[in-house]
């Protein structure tokens, strides 16, 4: 795409990163805001799609450096999908870390999308601190009335 430019987070980005996520219903990171702007201060990859002054995607991974480089998010905005935006981010990404393998989750409607790009699947999970700490406590309080689902 013509006038992409991919360059590092800034802080002045994270409300139209924020943005971005609330128009792709992405509550989760939106609804956190501040664990979500810790997270990008925290990451390694941390760049912005930019094209006509607009963010227009981008990408926060994760790596040791050697191995693994983990996408934990990327977002391209509608308008500006199908013009190889996500796919500028994520060789951006890995040329940066150019020995490691990238791993990443994808979506049931993202998956074809990575699969036209050469990367193969593998299953995974997901699970976050606070549903694991309801589900156990669920489970401790049926098995204290003497209910036994295992």
């Amino acid at each position: 795409m013509k006038n992409l430019l991919i360059r590092e987070y800034m802080e002045k980005d994270f409300p139209d990163i924020q943005e971005l996520n609330r128009q792709e219903c992405w509550t989760g990171l939106v609804d956190n805001w501040e664990r979500t702007k810790k997270a990008w201060e925290s990451s390694q990859i941390t760049l912005i799609a930019e094209a006509e002054g607009l963010l227009t995607g981008y990408v926060r991974g994760l790596t040791d450096g050697h191995v693994t480089l983990y996408i934990c998010e990327i977002l391209v905005g509608k308008p500006w999908r199908g013009r190889q935006v996500g796919q500028e981010l994520l060789s951006e990404a890995h040329k940066r870390f150019s020995t490691t393998r990238i791993e990443m989750l994808a979506t049931s409607s993202s998956a074809s999308y990575y699969k036209g790009l050469n990367y193969r699947p593998f299953y995974g999970f997901r699970k976050s601190l606070e549903k694991y700490t309801r589900s156990r406590r669920a489970n401790f309080e049926r098995l204290k009335k003497g209910v036994n689902y295992f």
